[in-house]
């Protein structure tokens, strides 16, 4: 997995950067198939936005989030990528074929 980490009107600290790598190992539990993280961080005035774009095998996921205070934007930016990662994940195993021998019946 690659992480880029960007910072627009603002400089990404080491501790920054650390929060940010310990909230997406949630999301490595959830999926293996991350090619590619890049999350960019702004600030305009009052203000702070963060922004994640996730790359995985199949699926492009672009999400935003927008706070007072960075800190919270990151959390609630992690829980909305989670909820979409999730969402995926689902999808992906949905698709499960019945043994050729049975026949599924219409519920009425």
């Amino acid at each position: 997995m690659n992480l880029k980490v960007t910072g627009l009107h603002l400089e990404v600290t080491p501790s920054l950067r650390e929060y940010i790598e310990n909230k997406l190992e949630r999301i490595t539990r959830h999926v293996d198939n991350v090619i590619d993280i890049s999350v960019t961080l702004s600030v305009d005035k009052l203000v702070q936005k963060a922004e994640v774009n996730v790359h995985l095998s199949g699926k492009d996921i672009h999400i935003e989030a927008t706070e007072a205070d960075l800190y919270a934007a990151i959390d609630l930016l992690m829980d909305k990528l989670d909820r979409q990662v999730l969402k995926h994940k689902e999808k992906l195993t949905e698709h499960r074929v019945q043994s050729s021998g049975e026949v599924q019946q219409p519920s009425l």
